[in-house]
């Protein structure tokens, strides 16, 4: 990848020198793209929260996986929406497992909203989690040691 950065300009500016963005979204879209995620993120940028979601700062043709990982590491909060699907991502998983590296080494604060799941699902992996971890694990797909995963 150039060393340019394919994610978009955004005209709203952060209070916080040191963060490009104030709230990294995590959500599974099929789950709450457009209903939840989406309001909640109008919410969160008409109260002037600077927000990364996806759909709106990514720019086509990038590398993908980087400026996700560039968007997180410039991230003060993160808000990760956990809905049943959330876990069958591959790509939801990996940006948890970002999320948990930039909570160890800069002290990045997390804030879980529990969307049509129980809590306990989520931290103990049942239900819907469990039958992902044990898909992602037959598959090989995630890049990071769950194991160690609190």
């Amino acid at each position: 990848m150039s060393s340019n950065s394919t994610l978009k300009s955004s005209s709203s500016t952060s209070n916080h020198h040191s963060y490009h963005y104030d709230v990294f979204l995590s959500f599974r879209g099929a789950d709450t793209r457009k209903t939840f995620t989406d309001h909640l993120y109008d919410n969160l940028v008409a109260h002037g929260i600077h927000t990364f979601k996806d759909d709106e700062e990514l720019e086509n043709g990038g590398d993908i996986a980087a400026d996700l990982d560039r968007a997180m590491e410039e991230s003060r909060f993160f808000i990760i929406v956990f809905s049943k699907n959330y876990a069958t991502s591959k790509w939801c998983l990996n940006e948890l497992l970002k999320i948990t590296e930039c909570m160890a080494e800069k002290g990045s604060e997390v804030i879980p909203i529990f969307y049509h799941v129980e809590p306990r699902d989520v931290g103990n992996r049942e239900g819907s989690f469990k039958d992902a971890f044990s898909e992602h694990r037959n598959r090989s797909l995630l890049k990071g040691d769950w194991e160690c995963m609190p």
